[in-house]
C-alpha cells in the first residue's frame, strides 16, 4: 500500500498527461519513506457522466481516495496525504486558479484482517535490487 483509486473528468485527458501524473503520485508516496515501492499503485479512472458544482462546462474534477495499511499514527498518515495532493495541486494550478477545480484526497485505514493480499511484485522487486 498505499492504493489510489482516483476519479477524475474525462476532460482532463486532452489537457494532461494523467500517466505522468499517475507515476508523480507514486513516485511522491514511495518518496515520504512511508510507503514499499512493491505495494504502490495509482488507478486512474475518466468520468465522463458527471455533475460538478453549478454544472459549468468548464469544471473539472480530481477526487482521491488513498487506501493505505494500518499501523501508522495520524501525523505520518497526514504526511503522506499532503505530498500526494502537493503534487496534484502543482499540476492543476492554474485550473484551480481559474475557479474550475476541484481536487480531494481521502485516506481510509484498511483494516489488517479484512485486507488479504498477494504480491509476485515484492519478491521480484527484491531480486532486481
Amino acid at each position: 500500500m498505499p492504493h489510489m483509486i482516483v476519479e477524475h473528468s474525462a476532460e482532463l485527458l486532452a489537457s494532461h498527461d494523467m500517466q505522468k501524473l499517475a507515476q508523480a503520485m507514486a513516485d511522491a508516496a514511495v518518496a515520504t519513506g512511508i510507503f514499499p515501492l512493491a505495494g504502490t499503485r495509482v488507478r486512474m479512472h475518466p468520468v465522463t457522466i458527471c455533475a460538478v458544482a453549478d454544472g459549468h462546462p468548464d469544471n473539472r474534477f480530481v477526487a482521491i481516495i488513498m487506501r493505505i495499511g494500518a499501523g501508522r499514527d495520524l501525523p505520518t498518515q497526514k504526511r503522506a496525504g499532503q505530498a500526494v495532493f502537493d503534487v496534484v495541486c502543482d499540476t492543476f494550478a492554474q485550473e484551480i486558479e481559474r475557479g474550475y477545480m476541484a481536487i480531494s484526497l481521502d485516506i481510509e485505514v484498511n483494516n489488517p484482517e479484512l485486507s488479504l493480499k498477494k504480491n509476485g511484485l515484492v519478491v521480484r522487486l527484491k531480486k532486481e535490487t
